[in-house]
């Protein structure tokens, strides 16, 4: 008993000591009293779950079955004694009794004696086995039930941090060459009137999400090229559905153009639309390798988006406060889309469809990003979507504040990630492999490259321009590609 008492006391000590050196400035200090960066808070979260697993343990080795059992021995022994004394004297009665009870106390007290120890040393093992397996598994739910409640914490913490420019890390892809001084110049030559698009191809601009809902998305570009005497569409595809449905019918309406034009395609997707546009070529190439010159994916999410994966992934921010829900109830209920059009922007969907379908290398491929402006003059910032029909000759125009929203995105994963963006989707997850990228310096949010401002300034490039530039650009990275092509097989 004083052994079980001394060693008691010993653990309750040490445990006591370890918590006192905590609070004196190594834990403690570092988790309540300071202000880590949100990268460092994984950290930290990995110090207290290691911290809380020891204090498991030793608790359970405090707790052996040797001490727990020593109080029982002891009480066994002593109920035995008393027995074998009320016995003997129950059987001072008589000579017959007493001669009985003499026999008995020659012979049977010694197979008593084995019996009683026997029993008594199965018995300990028996209980001592059990509380060993119930202290085990207490123990170890405990400590699962901490290390599962800071992982979780930790993944909200951590998010899509090592998602993001996954593209850029992994061996597999191709480099990507810069071409932003050349977008530049010709920018620049496009804005003094000189303008080299060709007649001879259809130029297909693909909208993103929620395009259906905003009339005039694109609608300024469709009209500046029209009015150069360019073929231009605008692919009418439902943004809200799934890439892989959406690649069918872009394949599906570039065979038509080419059959009805017996012109190739310049292809120019925004945001989503890059993505399904991307699709369409990686998974039907076969069929459409004659039929398109080139792809330009602007301000697309090709390696993935952080927004998406925070609102749908398990254990990111979504869960928290019901976003996933919402967004179910928008997409699906409002606007009568497919959830699937958001999951397929998601990491781990990208992830798994470029593995089975990446882009073809002799396909001429630009990638577009813009970093957004966060500055407080930004949240008057109204972009034009629509027009309300006011009689049959007068429009009110119908204006949103995108680019507040765009910045107030943007702000947030600057903080989270330290990662720049145009509000929606991270500069690095918008440079395809292998492809000619552009970033101009100007801070240009996800709105603007397909819906005007009302406070354009008119000294910059307009969104129809800079579509211009790139599409121009795409065509020189296409005939450079076809001279490669023709001097390696001579």
């Amino acid at each position: 008993m004083d052994a079980g008492t001394s060693r008691s006391e010993d653990s309750s000590t040490s445990l006591m000591a370890r918590n006192n050196s905590l609070r004196n400035g190594r834990l403690i200090p570092q988790l309540f009293t300071s202000m880590p960066a949100l990268s460092e808070a994984a950290s930290y979260l990995a110090e207290t779950t290691s911290y809380l697993t020891s204090c498991f343990s030793d608790f359970s080795e405090q707790t052996t079955p040797g001490d727990s059992f020593a109080n029982e021995q002891e009480l066994m022994t002593f109920s035995s004694e008393q027995s074998s004394e009320s016995s003997s004297h129950e059987g001072c009665g008589s000579d017959s009794i007493l001669s009985a009870s003499t026999h008995r106390a020659t012979h049977a007290p010694q197979m008593n004696g084995v019996t009683r120890r026997s029993s008594s040393k199965l018995s300990s093992e028996n209980k001592g086995t059990l509380l060993e397996s119930a202290s085990t598994s207490t123990s170890s739910y405990g400590i699962s039930l901490f290390q599962g409640l800071i992982e979780r914490a930790r993944r909200t913490v951590h998010g899509s941090a090592d998602d993001i420019g996954w593209l850029q890390r992994d061996p597999r892809m191709a480099s990507v060459e810069d071409g932003t001084e050349r977008f530049m110049e010709i920018l620049d030559s496009i804005r003094h009137g000189v303008h080299r698009l060709p007649k001879s191809a259809v130029y297909l601009l693909v909208p993103g999400m929620f395009s259906n809902h905003g009339p005039l998305y694109f609608i300024n570009t469709k009209t500046s090229f029209s009015k150069m005497g360019l073929t231009c569409h605008i692919a009418k595809i439902h943004s809200e559905a799934s890439v892989e449905k959406n690649a069918r019918e872009l394949r599906d309406y570039i065979e038509e153009i080419y059959w009805g034009s017996k012109k190739r395609v310049m292809l120019l997707g925004h945001s989503k639309g890059g993505i399904d546009a991307a699709a369409a070529l990686s998974m039907y190439w076969s069929d459409l390798k004659d039929k398109v010159v080139g792809l330009v994916l602007a301000q697309s999410p090709y390696g993935g988006s952080p927004i998406a994966s925070d609102i749908l992934r398990e254990g990111q921010l979504g869960d928290y406060v019901n976003s996933r829900k919402l967004m179910e109830i928008l997409i699906c209920k409002v606007i009568k889309g497919d959830m699937q059009a958001l999951e397929d922007l998601t990491y781990e969907k990208r992830k798994e469809f470029l593995m089975k379908h990446s882009l073809p290398r002799e396909l001429p491929v630009v990638s577009f990003h813009t970093e957004a402006k966060i500055s407080p003059a930004v949240l008057a910032t109204l972009s034009h979507v629509a027009h309300a029909e006011l009689g049959e000759s007068a429009k009110l125009p119908v204006v949103m504040p995108l680019g507040a929203v765009m910045a107030a995105c943007a702000q947030l994963l600057q903080l989270r990630y330290g990662e720049k963006s145009d509000g929606l989707v991270t500069c690095r997850d918008a440079e395809v492999p292998g492809s000619v990228v552009v970033h101009p310096t100007r801070k240009l949010d996800h709105a603007w490259m397909v819906y005007s401002s009302l406070n354009d300034d008119p000294s910059e490039a307009n969104a129809s321009q800079v579509c211009e530039a790139l599409l121009t650009l795409l065509m020189e990275v296409g005939l450079r590609k076809m001279h490669d092509s023709a001097m390696k097989d001579q």
